[in-house]
């Protein structure tokens, strides 16, 4: 005799399960903002290895 397949319990935690799945809005950089930010850490970075470097 064939069983029949038993419904599989849903996967996660149950909170997880009680939330909304609404999907999250992202904010698109232009690829001008996302030069000048490496642009500006770079520098600091660089500014503060010299500056702790001559104290």
């Amino acid at each position: 005799m064939m069983q029949r397949p038993t419904p599989q319990a849903p996967q996660g935690h149950p909170f997880r399960r009680t939330l909304s799945r609404k999907p999250v809005a992202t904010a698109q950089a232009s690829a001008d903002d996302s030069d000048m930010k490496l642009f500006v850490l770079s520098f600091t970075a660089f500014f503060i290895c010299f500056y702790t470097f001559l104290l």
